[in-house]
């Protein structure tokens, strides 16, 4: 049975959990560096990006994270886990001084959608897997994808789902929906 971990600094945490235990796989809290080591695949949730970006640093995991990734780590990044999977960051991004963990070839904007109280749902096409359930809070978006990435779904002309070879990233939260799929995919296709 596969050993995924959850980024456990902050976000949506126990409804990844629930989702990887649904389809089978065991799913662990990652908040240390012995859980990360442990871990065969890693799961980064939504939250605040900065802030679980700090966290990270604090917690000794950035660097980590980077390494494992670099050595073939599968990573699912939802919302904020997908602005720090970027390599480039848009304006609003820089402004904040994001720290990224420079793993997909791509470039995004914080809150691309507005702030909480435009969150929204919307049914949107996920290539390879057709209509999805879409829940957006505060969501980023993937201005551009370049090199190896690949966008994976679109929105009014936004990009927001790419996928680079065991890398994954939505701007939107499918851990909200009970629709397993891109779980499924993760552990499937990507893992």
């Amino acid at each position: 049975m596969m050993k995924v971990g959850v980024l456990g600094l902050q976000g949506d945490v126990s409804e990844h959990l629930e989702a990887l235990e649904k389809l089978g796989a065991k799913g662990a809290w990652v908040k240390d560096l012995a859980s990360l080591a442990e871990a065969e695949a890693l799961i980064i949730p939504g939250g605040e990006s900065t802030t679980i970006g700090r966290l990270l640093e604090e917690s000794w995991l950035f660097e980590m994270v980077q390494q494992r990734a670099k050595g073939g780590m599968p990573i699912f990044g939802t919302c904020a886990g997908l602005i720090l999977l970027a390599k480039e960051a848009g304006e609003q991004a820089r402004q904040t001084g994001q720290r990224l963990l420079g793993l997909m070839d791509m470039e995004v904007d914080r809150n691309a959608f507005g702030r909480q109280r435009e969150s929204f749902e919307q049914p949107i096409e996920i290539n390879g897997l057709g209509q999805f359930p879409g829940v957006f809070i505060r969501a980023p978006a993937i201005r551009k994808v370049f090199g190896k990435c690949e966008a994976l779904a679109q929105l009014d002309g936004r990009i927001i789902a790419a996928r680079q070879g065991k890398l994954l990233a939505t701007a939107f939260h499918p851990e909200l929906t009970g629709d397993l799929r891109l779980h499924r995919y993760f552990l499937e296709q990507v893992y």
